[in-house]
């Protein structure tokens, strides 16, 4: 049986800081020194707001010590100059550092398209964690400067579930290391994003899945009470199907009562075993009533 491949362990696996190293390959001796105003930026580009203090501290440190990693870029159509595939923040620094010229790969369209088809047949492995799913297709964004639609129709999946993969990258380190450990389900992790910007509670979840073996529903209904400003506390009695009410109502209508609480009010939840005891259930909450009414 062929051992199933891993990310291996750190989160620094799971998140290269690297993310030009599949496209750049063993091209070292393909680099080039390209004039920087031969080449364009990629209009496409997913992240279109750059960090203005990032940039400059980036600008600083090129000027005292040069580009130490290439860009990738494609020629132009025509032959006149070159789109940028990876490495526009290295572009723009090196422009505002003063360089004239600037390392790069010059790849071809052919070379670039068959790395992105096998990224997408990565994806489609059936064996890959969710995180390694996330990677490659943060990959197809931002080094192929691929829109998750566009992602979702080379996937042949739906759009959102492509969002879905992308934005486990979004976690909390524990919480994804978790993830990546199996302590936690995709469910949970998709419960602790839900709590996105609100780390204390996303860190009082993920303890609670972790030390209670809370189910993905039990995470759910956390993420309601959360949402609604309730304390820790409070956000865990609405995991609980059964409270001091639904004991009381159990022990009357001689079954099991059981409460699920939803983002506006909730279900009380009445089991029977077969129609004889509903009709029993059924003449115990008619006697009640009428009981109250009598009163």
């Amino acid at each position: 049986m062929a051992k199933k491949m891993t990310l291996g362990k750190g989160l620094e696996a799971l998140i290269p800081t690297d993310l030009d190293a599949s496209i750049l390959g063993e091209d070292q001796h393909r680099i080039q020194k390209i004039l920087i105003t031969d080449i364009v930026p990629n209009q496409q580009q997913p992240r279109r707001k750059l960090d203005k203090n990032e940039l400059a501290g980036l600008s600083a440190s090129i000027k005292q010590h040069g580009v130490l990693q290439p860009i990738i870029v494609v020629r132009q159509i025509g032959g006149k100059g070159y789109r940028i595939v990876a490495g526009e923040r290295r572009w723009r620094a090196a422009s505002a550092a003063g360089l004239s010229h600037m390392p790069a790969i010059v790849r071809s369209l052919e070379e670039l398209e068959q790395i992105e088809l096998s990224i997408i047949e990565n994806i489609q492995r059936v064996d890959l964690s969710p995180l390694e799913q996330a990677m490659a297709v943060y990959k197809l964004q931002h080094q192929f400067s691929l829109a998750l639609e566009q992602i979702a129709e080379k996937l042949g999946k739906a759009p959102s579930t492509v969002s879905n993969m992308a934005r486990l990258l979004q976690l909390p380190d524990n919480a994804r290391q978790a993830l990546q450990d199996g302590k936690i389900s995709e469910g949970h992790a998709r419960a602790i994003l839900a709590l996105k910007g609100r780390l204390t509670k996303q860190q009082e979840l993920l303890g609670c899945i972790l030390n209670n073996g809370w189910t993905v529903r039990q995470a759910e209904q956390f993420v309601v009470g959360a949402k609604k400003g309730a304390s820790l506390d409070q956000a865990k009695g609405r995991t609980a199907s059964e409270t001091q009410l639904t004991k009381d109502l159990s022990k009357k209508l001689k079954c099991i009562v059981k409460v699920r609480h939803t983002a506006k009010g909730g279900q009380l939840i009445i089991h029977f075993k077969n129609e004889a005891e509903l009709e029993k259930i059924a003449r115990r909450l008619s006697d009640s009533g009428q009981q109250i009414a009598d009163n």
